[in-house]
């Protein structure tokens, strides 16, 4: 790295500690999540054509993330419509290697139709099953033959049950400096009723069982650097950097 870009570095990481003192920029951006929830903002992107259910802010992180480990095989629990499947296929067609490996309950068939008509899908398998059952755990396994770098997302059922068995089942795939990404932690942050049509909610969610799952298992810490230069993100406490 030459001397302007250690600088400019630097200087960011200066900048962004700052900002995560700052309080008013915190409220105003828990203010501002609350109220964009409130007309589905995840729902209003895609990525080559394909509906990505994410915040910006956080596909800017996987991106950092997935350049940075180069994994061989990223795993993800939830396909919904497969846009972050296409997502990370197209980072892994720009590394030249990797598998993407997508598992869900319910793959519908209007998706898997699109998702396999799609260019990136040379790079995508899918298994349809529950990620936490043996079957499927066996099946995962086998893809994971051979593969030393290995990054897990972790975005399906989001009850703090099934996360946790999720966390468990998987953590041990992934590779040391890679990360367990765990999605919708925030709906521990929101308001009680954010949520009256889920089974999921506050006490009961993704960061309820991140929280669990860290106070037996110090391989993982939770990366606050990139939630904090991101403020806006649906994965507080979710960024799990495999440290050992």
């Amino acid at each position: 790295m030459n001397d302007y870009m250690e600088k400019f570095h630097k200087k960011n990481k200066r900048i962004v500690n700052e900002m995560q003192g700052d309080n008013e920029i915190k409220f105003k951006t828990f203010e501002w999540f609350s109220h964009a929830n409130k007309f589905e903002y995840s729902y209003h992107f895609s990525w080559l054509g394909i509906p990505i259910i994410q915040y910006p802010q956080d596909i800017i992180a996987m991106q950092e993330i997935i350049w940075d480990v180069k994994p061989d095989l990223i795993i993800e629990t939830g396909i919904a419509h497969g846009g972050s499947l296409i997502f990370y296929a197209s980072m892994l067609e720009m590394l030249g290697h990797g598998r993407v490996l997508g598992i869900d309950v319910d793959i519908r068939e209007h998706n898997r139709k699109a998702i396999e008509a799609h260019p990136m899908f040379k790079w995508i398998d899918m298994i349809e099953g529950s990620s936490v059952s043996d079957e499927i755990l066996s099946q995962v396994k086998k893809h994971a033959e051979g593969k030393h770098r290995i990054l897990v997302v972790l975005d399906s059922n989001h009850t703090h049950e099934h996360v946790l068995k999720e966390l468990k089942l998987y953590a041990s795939f992934v590779s040391k400096d890679s990360y367990l990404v765990v999605f919708d932690t925030v709906v521990e942050d929101m308001p009680e009723d954010m949520f009256p049509d889920r089974p999921w909610g506050k006490g009961n969610n993704p960061k309820t069982a991140v929280w669990e799952f860290l106070k037996s298992n110090d391989n993982f810490v939770v990366d606050k650097d990139i939630e904090n230069k991101l403020l806006i993100t649906v994965a507080p406490d979710g960024y799990l950097k495999r440290v050992k």
